[in-house]
C-alpha cells in the first residue's frame, strides 16, 4: 500500500526541538525534561549521565570514567573532555611485581581501579559548557536512587551471577545488591546508599557558596577532596578483596590520587574522510585506531566492494588488524610518553602500512614504525599471546581500566592515564551526528560502519 512504511524496531526519528538518546528510557526521559525545561544539550547531557550511573549498574556507575566529545556553537568548534583518571601512585612496575602480578592487571578487585573520573567529567561539561545549576541536573538521580526505578533484567541477571562473589568476598556490594536477596527482573529497586550520596554531595556544594559556578566546583571538590575520596581512601587502603588472581589483593587507590586530579577540555584529534571531519579522543584512549582505519581504508576502491561481500569484509578486517597492533605498540598518555600521533595518522604511513594487507588473512600482530621509531610491546605479545586485553570493569563501584593497561617498562601504557576502550566520535561535518558505542576493543570496528556505506554503495549501509 502506498504511504505505508515497512515495520520497523528502529524508525527513523525527527523533531524540530531536541532529542536524546541514551541506553535507558529514563535517562533519556530525563535528558528530554532537562531540555523542556530551559536546559541546553550539555545540561540534558550530565542529567543523562547521572542517571545512566544509577539504572545500569551492570554497565557503569559513579566510579566509573567519561571521555566526551562535543560542539559548542557559542564556542565556534568541537571539544573533547578527558573524564578519565589515571592510575594511583602506587601502580608501579614494583609494586606490580610484588603482588605477583605480571604483564597485565587483573580485571576485578581492586588492583585496577583508578581515579573515578566520570564525576570530575560531567561536571566539567555543565560549568564550562551548561547553562543549569547543580541542582537541577542532579535532583533526577537523586529521585530515583531514592524512591526506586525498575530493575532491568541485563542488571538483575548480573546481579545475580555476581551473588556468590558478592556474599563471599565483597560484602560491602553484598549489603547494596543483595539485602533482600537478587532483585528481580522489573522489581522497584532503590539504591539508598548512592541516594544519599549524591545528596550530601549537592548538599555540601550549595552550602558552599550561591554562585552556581562555585557549587560546581566546590561539588567537584566535595567529591575529590571531601567525604567521597575519605571513604575511598579508608576502602581501599584497609580492604583485602579477592580477584581473578584467586587471592584477596590490596587496593592501591588513595585520596591524595583523587585530590591531585582533575578531568581536562583538549582539541580532538581530527581525520579527514570522503568530505567528514571525524573528531576522536586523544591517544589516552583507542579513539585514534578509528582515524587508522580511515587512513587505511582510503586507499582501496572500495565502490568495487559489494556491500557484505567476502572482498570487502578481507579488506576492513585486514586493515583493522594493523591499525590495532599500531594501537597496541605506539598509544599511551601523550603528558608521559611520546606517540608519534602525526605520522601514524600520516598519508605516507597508510601507504606503507596499506601494502602489508595481501589476499591472506594475516595472524600476526605487526606494529609498524612511524618515523623511524621501533615499536614497544610487552614480551607476551611480541612471543604471539594474547594481546587485546578487555577489562572486566568493577562498575559497582571503582573502574578497573588499569586492567586494559601494560605494566612493562618502556611501554606507552604502563603509566599514568590506562589505556581507554571507549571510543565515541562525531563527523564534524554534522553537528548533530554524535557517535559512541560501549563495546570495547569492538569499538572501532563496529562504528566504522556508519562511514563506508556511501556515496561508494548509493547509500546503502555495509554490515558485517
Amino acid at each position: 500500500m502506498a504511504g505505508v512504511q515497512e515495520f520497523t524496531t528502529r524508525p527513523e526519528l525527527a523533531g524540530t526541538f531536541g532529542m536524546v538518546a541514551s541506553t535507558h528510557w529514563l535517562a533519556s526521559a530525563v535528558g528530554m525534561a532537562v531540555l523542556e525545561a530551559g536546559g541546553n544539550a550539555f545540561d540534558a547531557a550530565v542529567a543523562t549521565g547521572l542517571v545512566l550511573k544509577l539504572v545500569e549498574p551492570h554497565l557503569n556507575g559513579p566510579g566509573g570514567e567519561v571521555p566526551i566529545i562535543g560542539y559548542s556553537a557559542s564556542d565556534g568548534g568541537e571539544f573533547v573532555i578527558n573524564g578519565q583518571g589515571t592510575a594511583p601512585a602506587a601502580a608501579t612496575l614494583e609494586a606490580f611485581g610484588d603482588l605477583g602480578v605480571d604483564d597485565l592487571v587483573p580485571g576485578n578487585g581492586l588492583l585496577p581501579a583508578t581515579v573515578p573520573g566520570a564525576f570530575g567529567g560531567w561536571m566539567l561539561l555543565l560549568q564550562r559548557y551548561g547553562t543549569l545549576r547543580l541542582r537541577d541536573v542532579m535532583s533526577y538521580a537523586i529521585g530515583y536512587a531514592g524512591d526506586g526505578y525498575p530493575m532491568l533484567p541485563g542488571a538483575s541477571a548480573a546481579i545475580d551471577a555476581m551473588a556468590k562473589t558478592f556474599t563471599l568476598h565483597w560484602p560491602t556490594s553484598a549489603e547494596i545488591y543483595l539485602a533482600d536477596g537478587t532483585p528481580a527482573s522489573g522489581s522497584r529497586y532503590a539504591n539508598k546508599v548512592l541516594a544519599d550520596t549524591y545528596a550530601r554531595v549537592l548538599a555540601e556544594a550549595e552550602a558552599a557558596s550561591a554562585s552556581r559556578d562555585e557549587q560546581i566546583e566546590a561539588a567537584r571538590r566535595v567529591w575529590y577532596e571531601g567525604f567521597v575520596a575519605a571513604a575511598i581512601d579508608d576502602f581501599a587502603g584497609s580492604a583485602q578483596i579477592m580477584d581473578v588472581t584467586g587471592r584477596p589483593n590490596p587496593g592501591l587507590l588513595r585520596g591524595a590520587d583523587l585530590a591531585g586530579w582533575r578531568a581536562t577540555v583538549e582539541e580532538p584529534v581530527r581525520f579527514g574522510f570522503r568530505g567528514l571531519t571525524v573528531c576522536k579522543t586523544g591517544p589516552w584512549g583507542q579513539g585514534p585506531v578509528f582515524c587508522q582505519q580511515l587512513a587505511l581504508l582510503d586507499g582501496f576502491d572500495l565502490d568495487d566492494l559489494r556491500p557484505g561481500s567476502s572482498e570487502l569484509i578481507h579488506t576492513v578486517t585486514e586493515a583493522a588488524k594493523l591499525a590495532f597492533a599500531d594501537r597496541e605498540a605506539w598509544y599511551g598518555d601523550p603528558l608521559h610518553t611520546d606517540v608519534p600521533l602525526a605520522d601514524l595518522l600520516s598519508a605516507a604511513y597508510a601507504d606503507e602500512r596499506r601494502r602489508l594487507v595481501t589476499d591472506e588473512a594475516s595472524a600476526v600482530l605487526v606494529p609498524g614504525s612511524p618515523g623511524g621509531r621501533r615499536p614497544a610491546l610487552p614480551a607476551y605479545a611480541l612471543a604471539g599471546g594474547s594481546v587485546a586485553a578487555v577489562p572486566t570493569t568493577s562498575v559497582f563501584w571503582l573502574v578497573g581500566r588499569q586492567a586494559a593497561a601494560r605494566h612493562r617498562a618502556g611501554t606507552p601504557s604502563s603509566r599514568c592515564l590506562p589505556h581507554h576502550l571507549i571510543c565515541p566520535y562525531r563527523p564534524a561535518a554534522y553537528p548533530c551526528m554524535p557517535r559512541g558505542l560501549a563495546a570495547a576493543c569492538r569499538n572501532p570496528r563496529s562504528l566504522l560502519t556508519a562511514l563506508i556505506r556511501p556515496s561508494d554503495h548509493g547509500g546503502e549501509t555495509v554490515a558485517w
